[in-house]
């Protein structure tokens, strides 16, 4: 059995702790929300690549890593996310849970103060974060900005969220953008850095067998340490927009030899805090979610219109994206197709294990969340900034209870935004 609860430890500051012994190891991490925007995206990705250079004691990446092999090979990981138009910077540590320690050790309360350690006391040159570290790690983060373009499948769907959301901040992407990533500097790092200790909600994570209340005095030390004199403002719903009349359309040139094309829907005001949420899950799964989806076995495998068709939700938002994979020539018969597959599924035209298939989809899909450590700390995460409770289990209840026509009229509110079609020099 997994027990979940959340508390606040102080103001803006909560501990979503999950009292489990299905696992070997423990995770405990802290995370700190922000809202994403172009200007603070670089510098806000930046910080924990450089705090994980070094701490005071452990003043570069080989004393730090010293410091985790003590604790049985334990890790602390810098981890940037994107949670609708909320920006979560942190760190994610896995460690022996205490209950397989060879000598009864306990290795919750040094990791804990490890963590702190990496969050509260870097290693400082001048008074800001040593120089090496910044432009190290900066030159590493432009990389990383960079190479999104050789995943040409997320590449495209990174472009279809920058044109459909172009003066909304949800489309930004969570690494910033190059320009912004070039122009920081060691202070302006080290003011952000200070501003978001100050101000920037705190989520704490743990995930093991330890009692709630150790939990809690293990971290004592980083929250007495935390520097105070701010409000942590919990981050604002995103607001929802209408598609357009007409779809807006965009084309971009890359040396490509298969075309993308990504569609960006706006889902007609449902989103993860709305009632009609898991009919919307089911009616995505129908759609194009799964393997057994009208996208799949429709536009892919009998018309072979696409080397791969699938759509996702950005239930954060209020955004379905779907990704396809085509000919340069097949791209307004995939197109039409896929369309043609959604209006099924607003009309209610899927069969009755259509719809069964999708649901023990997902509700299989949730329940697996369970069994991984990375998947509990991410979904737990994602409610957190949200500010909802539900777990997995809870939201497989509510699934079991849509009907085909809740699915129905879950797609009725779809609503196509943007076309985007990567294609090829020669198409």
């Amino acid at each position: 059995m997994t027990n979940a609860t959340r508390l606040e430890l102080l103001p803006g500051v909560h501990l979503t702790a999950v009292q489990t012994k299905k696992f070997k190891s423990s995770a405990l991490g802290v995370q700190f929300l922000l809202p994403l925007s172009a200007q603070d995206a670089s510098l806000n990705a930046l910080t924990p690549m450089v705090l994980r250079r070094g701490t005071e004691r452990c003043p570069d990446m080989e004393s730090l890593s010293a410091a985790l092999d003590e604790l049985y090979g334990g890790s602390l990981e810098p981890v940037v996310r994107k949670k609708g138009e909320t920006q979560c910077v942190g760190f994610v540590g896995s460690f022996l849970d205490d209950a397989y320690t060879l000598g009864g050790e306990r290795v919750l309360e040094p990791a804990a103060e490890l963590l702190g350690e990496v969050l509260l006391r870097p290693c400082t040159q001048d008074g800001v974060f040593r120089l090496d570290y910044v432009r190290q790690e900066q030159a590493n983060l432009i990389d990383r900005i960079r190479a999104q373009v050789n995943d040409k499948r997320q590449y495209a769907l990174i472009r279809v969220v920058a044109e459909m959301c172009a003066d909304e901040p949800f489309g930004v992407d969570k690494l910033g953008s190059e320009a912004a990533a070039a122009a920081i500097t060691a202070a302006s790092l080290w003011n952000a850095y200070q501003e978001m200790l100050r101000t920037a909600p705190v989520e704490f994570y743990y995930c093991g067998s330890a009692e709630l209340e150790r939990v809690r005095s293990a971290l004592e030390p980083v929250l007495q340490a935390l520097p105070g004199g701010g409000v942590r403002r919990a981050p604002a719903r995103p607001q929802q927009k209408s598609a357009p009349a007409v779809p807006r359309r965009t084309e971009e040139v890359l040396d490509v030899t298969q075309g993308k094309l990504s569609m960006g829907l706006r889902t007609g005001g449902i989103d993860v805090w709305s009632g009609e949420f898991p009919a919307l899950l089911l009616c995505n799964a129908l759609f194009g979610g799964t393997t057994t989806s009208k996208l799949f076995l429709n536009v892919r495998e009998r018309l072979s219109l696409c080397y791969y068709a699938s759509s996702q939700l950005e239930k954060y938002k209020g955004v379905m994206l779907v990704s396809s994979g085509v000919e340069f020539g097949k791209v307004e018969q995939a197109e039409a197709e896929i369309l043609a597959q959604l209006e099924q599924c607003r009309q209610g035209s899927f069969e009755d294990w259509e719809l069964e298939s999708a649901r023990r989809s997902v509700v299989s899909g949730y329940r697996s969340i369970l069994d991984s450590q990375g998947r509990l700390e991410d979904f737990w995460l994602g409610q957190a900034a949200a500010g909802i409770d539900e777990g997995p289990e809870g939201l497989c209840a509510r699934l079991e209870q849509v009907t085909r026509e809740q699915a129905a009229a879950a797609a009725q509110k779809l609503s196509l935004d943007t076309v985007y079609f990567l294609k090829g020099k020669e198409a």
